[in-house]
């Protein structure tokens, strides 16, 4: 509104009391006239109203108005599910038809605002957020109104109804389809953590639109070691399924359902179950055959790891010795083989030889127990004492099939200085060593650690030597039996590192990470792909083992798959650095198919899951506001209205925006509509003519 507008305008000549004084004065003179006659009251009337006029001082108030435009925003939903089926090209359409239309409407300020930001990576689709920076600066009185190009799936809706009406008129022109087809799996429970060993019970849900109409669906979970169970499970009705920690660390499954026809997405026929594994205690059972000075220091480091429970058993009198020394008077413990290595066998995480030698107390089957223990997922540990390379050698048993050195015959009794191989520097176990301050694998270093004074000579038959001595020969030796593992260490003199002699060496680190690794520990695993998520950026690393190079699978969200290269980084990792594009769960699958997981957003965001068109959410502040939604299906290109303040601001083919018709005053002007003097004229000639009409009255 632009141009002059006039008003009606007063400015009293007396002050409040004394118009109030004239007022009685007036009436006191028309009382008068009803008292002494009433054929003249109308005259008094009119001179008292015109006296009561004169003192108001009425005059014109021109004002020059200018018009102020109307706020409208349009927010253009981007967030991942408006990239399914035909949402997107139907959102592009509309917002094109609506700018065009608003363009032709004078009066209107309109913002145009795409949210969220980062789209393909937000985890929830937050639209009202943007509303209020966008009118911050307008008044209600100035706001036209909303127009939310969206498929109805918005998570930041407010749930205080007095916010409802403060946009102005609400409107949602829906992108997706009236009769939308998606399956999608929930998870409805799933414990963080468990416990290493023990299984969990995740409860989760398949949920289908009405108009799939199947009865079952076929669902498959996927363990981390890449094997997989299927199960048959009715629709839209929770379920539940049991998994079990397998190791410390992050474990995760993939609950996966089939796919549903025509359907929507497949973004969400998948949902990740992260367990963190926790050990309750680790059970070590360790056995010395004979008392020798680094038994202690076996004991003293398992002992001081509150997380260990330590079963030690030293053979301190072998049946072929003699002792004088009376039956009842001896108070040593018959060794309990059977119970250890038959009964409660599988009870222990790991089992320690330390200088153990055949002597006619372990029966030879046992040592089959303790293979097969090995070979189903146990861990062994083999301290060489000069017996290995001897007639009393536990080489000479089952055992020859699980440990990776193989004696010669020989004990070597030499100060030598331990020494890491090439691959003992890659190694995890290894690599990081440090003593004096300096790490022992950089390359041009001496370590400065102590010398053992025996070694018992091995043949590396299998597994990785990460340590060696005197002429080169394997010292300490990692391998893999089917589904456990071993370590060997080729002599029993470690514990001069403990003592200090030689300026001592890291005997604590060494035996703690060999320990570790033993129990599959994911840090100290050489073969191991490490994932790591920085909000969109994947990267992906491994040791430096046993090649340069390493391909890798992915499988996106969507199901799509690609292949690329890690590569040596100054870092000294196999690495490769991935920019996530979507939300969801990315997997990536090695050269040994060992599978990890990538997470991008929430474990299971709410961005890809209830993505049918819906107007629901929206449906209270659209019927607050007088707002309603079009479905762009049905009309691809709405009309929009700018219409003064109206009983509904949409319909079944349009939307409208309210005009507020507001102005500012840029300039005032009083224009008196007569001057005094005339008004002082016309007040006398109004009392001359009522005195002589009231004095013919007479």
């Amino acid at each position: 509104m632009n141009g002059p507008a006039l008003r009606l305008h007063f400015s009293p000549l007396l002050d409040g009391w004394w118009l109030g004084l004239a007022v009685a004065i007036g009436v006191l003179f028309v009382a008068t006239a009803l008292w002494r006659s009433r054929r003249t009251l109308v005259y008094r009337v009119a001179t008292f109203c015109l006296f009561i006029l004169v003192l108001m001082n009425p005059s014109l108030l021109q004002e020059e108005r200018k018009g102020v435009d109307d706020v409208a925003v349009i927010v253009v939903d981007r967030s991942p599910s408006q990239a399914m089926g035909n949402r997107k090209s139907r959102t592009d359409r509309a917002l094109a038809s609506v700018r065009t239309q608003l363009e032709r409407i004078s009066g209107l300020d309109v913002r145009i605002i795409e949210a969220p930001q980062n789209a393909a990576l937000e985890n929830r689709t937050k639209l009202f957020e943007v509303l209020d920076p966008a009118f911050s600066s307008v008044p209600q009185s100035r706001r036209a109104g909303v127009i939310f190009i969206t498929d109805g799936q918005i998570h930041d809706v407010p749930s205080n109804s007095a916010q409802f009406t403060q946009y102005g008129p609400v409107s949602a022109l829906l992108s997706g389809d009236r009769n939308e087809r998606d399956r999608q799996i929930v998870i409805k429970n799933a414990p963080s953590y468990g416990l290493v060993g023990q299984d969990i019970t995740v409860k989760y849900l398949v949920e289908d639109t009405s108009n799939i109409g199947a009865a079952t669906a076929n669902v498959t979970l996927r363990k981390h070691d890449g094997s997989t169970i299927h199960y048959a499970v009715p629709v839209n009705t929770e379920q539940s399924v049991t998994v079990r920690v397998d190791h410390p660390g992050q474990n995760v499954f993939e609950l996966s359902v089939e796919d549903a026809a025509k359907e929507l997405t497949l973004a969400n026929n998948r949902a990740a179950i992260i367990l963190n594994g926790v050990r309750d205690r680790l059970k070590v059972l360790l056995v010395s055959g004979r008392p020798h000075a680094g038994g202690r220091t076996w004991r003293d480091l398992l002992t001081s790891d509150p997380g260990v429970d330590l079963v030690h058993f030293t053979i301190l009198r072998e049946p072929q010795k003699l002792d004088l020394t009376p039956q009842n008077e001896l108070s040593l413990i018959a060794f309990p083989f059977r119970e250890l290595f038959e009964i409660k066998l599988y009870d222990f995480d790991l089992i320690i030889f330390d200088r153990y030698h055949l002597n006619r107390i372990l029966p030879t089957h046992y040592f089959d127990n303790i293979a097969r223990y090995v070979e189903e997922g146990g861990a062994f540990l083999e301290a060489s004492g000069p017996a290995f390379a001897g007639d009393e050698s536990v080489y000479m048993t089952s055992l020859m099939n699980i440990l990776p050195g193989s004696p010669t015959g020989a004990v070597i009794e030499k100060p030598f200085r331990p020494a890491l191989t090439d691959l003992g520097r890659r190694h995890p176990v290894t690599g990081t060593l440090e003593w004096g301050g300096v790490r022992v694998s950089d390359k041009g270093t001496d370590p400065r650690w102590g010398r053992w004074l025996r070694q018992v000579d091995l043949k590396a038959d299998s597994g990785d030597t990460l340590m060696d001595g005197l002429e080169h020969k394997p010292l300490l030796i990692l391998d893999r039996v089917k589904k456990g593992r071993v370590a060997q260490i080729a002599s029993d003199h470690i514990w001069l590192w403990s003592r200090g002699y030689d300026k001592g060496g890291p005997h604590a680190e060494l035996l703690r990470r060999t320990v570790h690794w033993l129990m599959k520990e994911p840090e100290l695993d050489e073969r191991a792909l490490d994932v790591l998520v920085n909000q969109d950026t994947i990267t992906l690393r491994k040791h430096i083992y046993n090649s340069e190079h390493e391909k890798i699978i992915m499988t996106k969200p969507d199901g799509e798959r690609s292949t690329f290269t890690l590569e040596p980084s100054p870092e000294g990792w196999l690495e490769h650095r991935v920019k996530a594009e979507e939300l969801g769960i990315y997997a990536f699958t090695d050269e040994s198919d060992e599978r990890r997981y990538a997470i991008i957003g929430d474990i299971n965001p709410p961005e890809l899951f209830s993505i049918k068109t819906s107007e629901e959410k929206l449906a209270p502040v659209m019927s607050a506001s007088k707002g309603g939604a079009v479905w762009l299906d049905d009309v691809p290109e709405p009309r929009v209205q700018f219409i003064a303040n109206s009983r509904s601001f949409a319909g079944n083919n349009w939307v409208g925006l309210r005009r507020n018709s507001g102005y500012t005053v840029t300039g005032v002007r009083d224009i008196a509509l007569m001057p005094e003097w005339v008004n002082l004229i016309l007040l006398l000639c109004m009392l001359i003519f009522t005195w002589w009409r009231e004095g013919h009255a007479r």
